[in-house]
């Protein structure tokens, strides 16, 4: 359940929690279409809440925009300055940021014409996405029975909230199994992304995660492979199999959700050890201290509130 905060920002303005509501005929409930973003807001060690990322965030909810053919009616300048401004307001030292684009009421059917795209910001405290656990000890993966989209099926480079219907089957099958999460391959059968997170597995000290062929280009992802490269680990982005996967010494998931969350196990076959191994702790270590503004070599990429 979602805790409440005191407003949620749309369309330009500030409006109480419980008051921010949309018509029934508002085209993307119905259809699909509509693009959105998770960013973390961290409480700094210093005391400070910096946002991770920010810029780089609203830039991809605009790309993902432009690839669905939506006109957000506001600049990327004042939607950073927006979401700044909902952790004020909000008295949130620490918080999920959703920024929202979708497109309101006006003609049904499936061209939405020229019915307005809307934005919407929510923030809300939300701890661990996979558990408190999950990020100590690592979680159990089950490989999914529903492929990931073709790149010719759906756009995989927009964050767009149809494509995660495919997510959410992935995921409550995964969890009706008994599983934490998903992995999803992709129509060739090579292992893709898990239902809302970037994989990467280490073999002989090498890193490797899927290229971005077919997989959202995650934030958190991006973030891992500079941390990795400026830590000396040798990274790679290219394909690979599930028994890959399974052979792995270590996996773990990144996203801004799950942050960089282990995979003790796969399909009931353990992870090297099953526990988290040195190169996925020495990863998670260094994202954290960067997140809480403790590292200054990655200043430029936080935004203080």
């Amino acid at each position: 359940m979602v805790e409440k905060a005191k407003s949620i920002w749309l369309d330009g303005k500030f409006i109480p929690w419980d008051e921010a509501r949309i018509h029934i005929l508002t085209h993307s409930l119905h259809y699909g279409l509509g693009v959105f973003e998770g960013i973390r807001a961290y409480h700094c060690t210093d005391g400070r809440t910096a946002v991770f990322r920010l810029p780089e965030h609203i830039r991809r909810l605009f790309d993902s925009a432009h690839v669905m053919q939506m006109d957000i009616p506001f600049s990327p300048a004042a939607v950073e300055e927006a979401c700044c401004e909902i952790l004020r307001v909000n008295q949130q030292k620490e918080a999920y940021l959703r920024p929202l684009a979708f497109v309101g009421e006006g003609v049904m059917g499936l061209h939405p014409q020229n019915n307005p795209v809307q934005l919407a910001i929510i923030s809300w405290v939300w701890g661990a996405y996979l558990g408190d656990e999950g990020i100590k000890k690592g979680i159990r993966g089950k490989i999914s029975s529903f492929a990931r989209h073709h790149v010719n099926v759906m756009m995989t480079k927009a964050k767009t909230t149809g494509n995660y219907v495919n997510s959410i089957m992935a995921k409550r099958e995964a969890t009706q199994l008994g599983f934490d999460e998903a992995i999803m391959l992709d129509t060739d059968g090579y292992v893709a992304e898990a239902s809302g997170e970037n994989i990467f597995v280490v073999r002989d000290g090498l890193l490797k995660t899927p290229p971005l062929t077919a997989v959202l280009p995650g934030i958190t992802r991006d973030s891992i492979l500079e941390l990795a490269q400026d830590l000396g680990i040798p990274v790679k982005e290219d394909i690979f199999s599930r028994d890959e996967l399974y052979l792995a010494d270590e996996a773990f998931l990144t996203g801004t959700a799950a942050e960089v969350t282990p995979l003790r196990e796969v399909d009931g076959r353990a992870i090297g050890a099953g526990t988290p191994g040195p190169i996925t702790s020495k990863l998670q270590a260094a994202y954290f201290a960067v997140v809480k503004g403790e590292n200054a070599s990655y200043q430029k990429w936080l935004t203080y509130v």
